[in-house]
Parts: C-alpha cells; sequence; structure tokens
C-alpha cells in the first residue's frame, strides 16, 4: 500500500523486526507506541521501507496499549500503524499529508534540534507535501511522548482558540446546560446533619442546595467538604460535637459553627449571607468565571419571576463539567476551528507535572498509598485544596483515586459511628462503595481517569466533561506510572485567560 517516501539515508532498522541495520551512525533504541486499542496491531513505516509490517505487542497490565522497540540511526521517519486491517495513525503526534495520505513523523535525534535545518519542505528528492504547522511541532520522540526539548504550542495558536471559546461561550445561557429530563434535590437547613449525610449517599450526589423555608430563599450548599470537616471534628480531642448530637444538630447549626471557627465560608456564601448562584439568561462564560473566581465546584441555577427574587425556582446544578461537556459537543466535528484540541497535552502549558530530577521549585504532586490511614487522606484533601488525589503503588503507579465526595460512602450502615479515622485505610474506606448505586461508586468506569502526556488535548477535555469527573491524571504508557494531572479549573483557566 506505501511505498518509500523518505530519504533512504535515513532509512533502518527494528530491533527484532528482521530488517537490514543501516551501516553508519549511533543506533537509538526507540519505543512505537499505539495507545487506542485494536486486537492486532502491525508498526510499518519509511525504515521497513513499508514493505514489512511489524508486530506489536500489547503492554502488560494496559491491553488496549501496544508497543514495539526497534533500533533506528538518527534521522526522520514516517510511520503508520495497521490496526485490525485498517491503516490509522496516531492523531496526537505529529503528521505530515502527501500522496499516501496522514502519516505520522518521527525526528530521531541524540540531541534536540531544529527539524527546518534536517529537512524543509523544499528539500530536493522529498515526495511529500509538509504541512508546515505539523513540522513546526516535531521533537524528539521516545516512549511514544514528546520529550522536554519539544517545542510547544505557539501562544498565537493559543489565543486564536481562547477567542474561538470565547464567543461560543458568550453566545450560550445557562439555558443550554439544562437537561431533557431529570431531577435536583434540595435540603432543608433544619435538617439534622446525620439524616442528611444519609440522603446525599442514598441517592447518589456529592452536593446539594439548602433551602431556607423561613426567609423563602436557597441559602447555601451541602458539600462533601462539610461531612469530612464534620467527622474530623468528631474525632477532634476536646470537639464539642458529639456523635449523639449528629441525631439533632442542624444543617443551620453546623454551617453557623463552621463560619465561627474557620472564619470563612469556603465559597459557599458571600459575606452578604447571598448563595452564590447564576441565572438561566447568564452567559456560559459568566457562569463559568463565576465558579473558577469563588472556587467551589457547583453553582445553582435559579429561576424567579419576580424582581425580588422571591419565589425562587431551582432548574439545575451548574459544574464545569457541563459547560466542558457543551465545548466538546460544539468543537468535534470542527477541531481545526480550534487549534489546541488535537495537540499533545504535554506541548501545552497545562496541568501540574511531577517535577524532573534537579527541577528548581518544583512541587511534588500529592499522591497516596493504598494502606494510607482515611485520616492523613482527608487531612491532606483539605490541606492540598484539591477534589481528588491518585493512590499509587510503591512504583508510583496509579491504582484508584480518592474523592471528597468518597466520603459519603461511610454513610453506608451508619460506619461512621463506629470506626476511627486513624484506623481505616484508604483501601478499606474505597471497599465501602464497592457496591453502591451512587455514580461516585467504586469501579464505576468514571472515577479514575487516565491519559498519556501524547494524548490530545480534546481526549482530555471529553474524560473531564464526565459527571463526577474533576482530574484527570496522566501516566507513563504501560508502567502506570503518574507524570501530571490535569484539572476542569486547568482547563477554564487556559481557555478564558
Amino acid at each position: 500500500m506505501f511505498s518509500h517516501g523518505a530519504d533512504p539515508a535515513h532509512d533502518a532498522s527494528a530491533a527484532g523486526g528482521g530488517v537490514g541495520v543501516s551501516a553508519g551512525g549511533p543506533l537509538v533504541h526507540t519505543r512505537f507506541v499505539w495507545p487506542h486499542g485494536g486486537k492486532r496491531v502491525f508498526l510499518s513505516g519509511s525504515f521497513t521501507r513499508w514493505s514489512e509490517h511489524l508486530p506489536m505487542s500489547p503492554v502488560e497490565g494496559c491491553p488496549t496499549v501496544f508497543q514495539a522497540i526497534c533500533s533506528l540511526p538518527p534521522g526522520i521517519y514516517q510511520y503508520k500503524f495497521n490496526v485490525d486491517g485498517q491503516w490509522r495513525h496516531d492523531e496526537g503526534q505529529p503528521t505530515i499529508t502527501g500522496e499516501y495520505g496522514v502519516v505520522n513523523t518521527l525526528y530521531l535525534t541524540r540531541e534536540f534540534d531544529h527539524i527546518n535545518t534536517v529537512l524543509s519542505p523544499t528539500t530536493p528528492g522529498s515526495r511529500m507535501d509538509v504541512d508546515n504547522d505539523s513540522f513546526q511541532r516535531m521533537g524528539s520522540l521516545s516512549d511514544g511522548a514528546l520529550q522536554e526539548g519539544s517545542p510547544r504550542i505557539s501562544e498565537a495558536a493559543i489565543q486564536i482558540s481562547r477567542c474561538r471559546v470565547a464567543e461560543y461561550l458568550n453566545a450560550h445561557t445557562g439555558y443550554d446546560l439544562l437537561p431533557d429530563s431529570g431531577k435536583v434535590i434540595a435540603l432543608d437547613i433544619n435538617l439534622p446533619v446525620k439524616q442528611s449525610f444519609h440522603i446525599l449517599h442514598e441517592q447518589g450526589i456529592p452536593v446539594a442546595p439548602l433551602w431556607d423555608s423561613f426567609r423563602g430563599q436557597f441559602v447555601g450548599l451541602l458539600s462533601p467538604l462539610d461531612f469530612i470537616l464534620i467527622l474530623r471534628e468528631l474525632e477532634t480531642h476536646g470537639s464539642n460535637l458529639t456523635e449523639e448530637q449528629l441525631e439533632t444538630h442542624t444543617i443551620s447549626a453546623w454551617k453557623e459553627a463552621k463560619r465561627q471557627t474557620y472564619g470563612r465560608n469556603d465559597g459557599q456564601l458571600r459575606s452578604n449571607q447571598h448563595l452564590v448562584h447564576a441565572t438561566p439568561y447568564e452567559s456560559l462564560r459568566g457562569i463559568a468565571m463565576k465558579i473558577l473566581e469563588t472556587g467551589i465546584s457547583t453553582v445553582p441555577i435559579i429561576y424567579s419571576s419576580s424582581s425580588d427574587g422571591s419565589f425562587p425556582q431551582l432548574l439545575h446544578l451548574a459544574s464545569l463539567s457541563g459547560i466542558l461537556k457543551c465545548i466538546c459537543r460544539y468543537f468535534k466535528n470542527s477541531t481545526g476551528s480550534l487549534p489546541i484540541l488535537n495537540q499533545p497535552v504535554c506541548s501545552i502549558p497545562l496541568g501540574t507535572w511531577v517535577p524532573k530530577i534537579g527541577e528548581p521549585n518544583g512541587h511534588p504532586l500529592a499522591m497516596l498509598r493504598p494502606n494510607t490511614s482515611l485520616s492523613s487522606a482527608l487531612n491532606l484533601l483539605v490541606q492540598a485544596g484539591v477534589s481528588s488525589i491518585p493512590i499509587v503503588d510503591d512504583n508510583d503507579s496509579l491504582i484508584d483515586t480518592y474523592s471528597r465526595s468518597d466520603i459519603t460512602a461511610l454513610a453506608k450502615d451508619k460506619v461512621y459511628t463506629h470506626i476511627r479515622l486513624d484506623e481505616m485505610t484508604i483501601h478499606q474506606a474505597l471497599q465501602l462503595g464497592q457496591d453502591a448505586n451512587s455514580p461516585f461508586g467504586l469501579f464505576n468506569g468514571q472515577r479514575c481517569q487516565m491519559c498519556l502526556r501524547s494524548d490530545p488535548l480534546l481526549k482530555v477535555m471529553e474524560r473531564l466533561a464526565n459527571p463526577g469527573v474533576r482530574r484527570v491524571f496522566i501516566v507513563e504508557a504501560g508502567s502506570k506510572r503518574v507524570e501530571g494531572v490535569i484539572s476542569l479549573s486547568d482547563i477554564f483557566k487556559l481557555l478564558l485567560s
């Protein structure tokens, strides 16, 4: 199907693939990765003269990722994957377009150099029509991922993307977030804390608006952070809140005690005691900015036909994931209008990454081990101010994640009444939710979202657009070693800056 399209001087061998090794020049061990699944995957390229298909093997523990290791001298190569009989290219890697369609490109060098000094679109003898934009994105490749020497996406491309996202968000309103059907649960502030704890668990929801029937207004939100702080108080020496008081201690009393104890509202209420909310007429950009500026995860969309806001109707709970879903749906079939969507996430100034050895001012990612006490995990969640923390093994390979919303699993069978947070491990705490009906229950396919650093931004955004997902963990192919974290707020800070 393919004929050789590169300079023969650059053709080389694949170790173990039966291809002859070209003489001269040091060989570089290079791993080609196909991370998009399939049953039988083969690799072919200019280094095999497109005449031989090298079998790729599934990575142990990650059956959707295939790899092949080749030994190649420095040079420029084109390659493509045959997946279950269909020729495919990896959209997350640099490409060029020629008479044989779109193929991936590899610029292999021991020391990073600008690609244009090696081969330009006008190089004599080149039969490929090179896409200049793709050409500028090329960098040294190893283990299927762009390395630190790779050029980052241009600021111009980021600004173009920001302008187009802003145009879309300004032209759409909260009405676009309303589902065709569904339910929204609110809690009366005079409900006992214990009862509200069980309601959230039984209904499978992490957050609920609070209703003050005396004032006829929605006045706040009850979130997993409230329960985390309550349970921590129960185990604090000298706490005035006992387990028995949970039977009668109301949400209203807890909120007032919380303000006095912590001296802040945790983004739930403004200083004038009015709930941070949105109307269905507000732009999606305005709603997103409210969420980012207040640091909360959810903004109720409330409608009132009265000018004074009386008789409010709760329509929906807006979140960044819902707004992101709208963005993905709108731009998915026109990714060319958003230059950053097909770029690998490692080439975009986005997220938090594990610092390299010797990197100045590097801040290590917060991680948990399975045997970490629940008390320590909750303290870390509060101190780090994040929604979830990855659980890793001794090699920092991702096993699972512990989120703030997982705390509601302790309501099952009143577990919180007969356990100590410092004696229960994270592993034991997660087992409580294995058979939960909540969409935030364990092993439901959504709680632990992973991507590779070579994956395009669109893939990461689509993962984050799933309900209940606040963070995507960037892992190394095969080993699942955590390399970075990208959160919902990271995406919107990039797009709305």
